[in-house]
């Protein structure tokens, strides 16, 4: 697992001296480079030990997370939370675009193996 998104350096040096159960953690400003832009989940990509279409990118945006996600192979969560999981919920593209819906992360668990045991 891993946190990537757009941060200062001084965040991503917080969230990583925090020590969390997560195999990466990166900010926009560690890569130079920002969501949506494409080269963010180059990045991303980059720094995992699998493809992009073998990993699931959570989000709750559909503009600065999910599409671009998408466009760059990613398997794609959109998350109902914050302001703009619920702004964007009515979007045409939030039924069609994202693999899942999900309101919580601890819904994801359980979504991924079943996602799993269907691409079987």
């Amino acid at each position: 697992m891993g946190i990537a998104g757009n941060q200062t350096v001084r965040a991503g040096g917080i969230l990583r001296a925090l020590d969390l159960p997560s195999d990466m953690i990166a900010t926009s400003d560690d890569w130079g480079v920002s969501k949506p832009n494409i080269a963010f989940f180059d990045a991303v990509a980059a720094s995992m030990p699998c493809k992009p279409e073998e990993a699931i990118y959570v989000g709750d945006r559909l503009d600065n997370d999910i599409l671009p996600a998408n466009t760059a192979g990613f398997k794609t969560a959109l998350i109902r939370r914050g302001p703009w999981g619920f702004i964007q919920q009515q979007d045409p593209q939030a039924a069609q675009v994202p693999t899942m819906r999900i309101d919580s992360l601890a819904e994801l668990p359980a979504r991924i193996e079943t996602l799993s045991l269907a691409g079987r």
